[in-house]
């Protein structure tokens, strides 16, 4: 499914708007990275697109429907595992499914592909509070791609973990989208990692958050985090972000 987000601003209450005005398609199957300085209405326009939120002006089309609500064809990762501490790991990946209808049969298959996608067949009896932080992230993934959504959203998914967790679950979002080609929005604060997830990296300006360029990210699919090509367009991201941040502290 491709998204169209036509003049889409957004002001809370009688305050200073959070979003100006922003116009911007993604391809289905395409991977978008939104980045930009804090408090740049990142994390609103996600919502929007999610339909937890409505804009103020413009509108967001999903294959040219309008988007006015939640629907099961977006799936939403938050930074917070919002995982439910009761249900073991098979079971939180499971909930949607019962809500679907689906039969048991079906729920265990589908239960048991995803989890062996993030790398968690063995610990499905397992409950939150038995998993690492990484590990919980990647049952909210396997439960947001278990619903099968044609659109994945996801609100800074890595930004808790430690560095070195965070390039690993870079390293499988990476391979999962090889296989399940969906349509993904990320929003990050990381440079490198948008560079090395992204088919286009979005670079929003302070607030009222506006477009300021977007990158083309031509890499290839599989990644070398230090590669010459990757560190000169990270480096060109980079000096575009600062120019943003650098008017935030003025």
């Amino acid at each position: 499914m491709k998204i169209q987000i036509a003049g889409v601003g957004k002001t809370f209450g009688s305050g200073a708007p959070a979003l100006g005005g922003i116009d911007l398609e993604i391809a289905e199957r395409e991977f978008v990275c939104l980045l930009g300085p804090s408090g740049c209405g990142k994390s609103t326009l996600l919502n929007i697109v999610a339909g937890f939120l409505a804009p103020t002006t413009g509108r967001v089309l999903v294959d040219g429907s309008p988007v006015t609500a939640p629907g099961a064809d977006r799936g939403v990762v938050f930074q917070e595992y919002v995982l439910f501490p009761w249900l073991s790991v098979a079971g939180n990946v499971e909930f949607g499914l019962k809500l679907k209808g689906l039969s048991r049969a079906e729920r265990e298959r589908t239960v048991a592909r995803y989890l062996d996608l993030v790398g968690l067949g063995a610990h499905a009896a397992k409950f939150p509070t038995q998993l690492s932080g990484g590990m919980k992230q990647r049952v909210a993934i396997a439960r947001a791609l278990a619903n099968s959504p044609s659109i994945i959203l996801m609100d800074e998914p890595f930004g808790a973990l430690d560095a070195q967790t965070r390039e690993v679950l870079q390293d499988e979002l990476s391979r999962i989208q090889r296989l399940e080609h969906k349509t993904i929005v990320f929003v990050t604060h990381s440079i490198r990692e948008a560079v090395y997830l992204a088919d286009r990296v979005v670079v929003m300006t302070s607030a009222p958050g506006r477009i300021k360029q977007i990158f083309e990210v031509k890499l290839g699919e599989v990644r070398d985090r230090f590669a010459p090509e990757f560190t000169e367009i990270e480096s060109a991201i980079t000096r575009t972000v600062k120019e943003e941040v650098a008017k935030v502290h003025e």
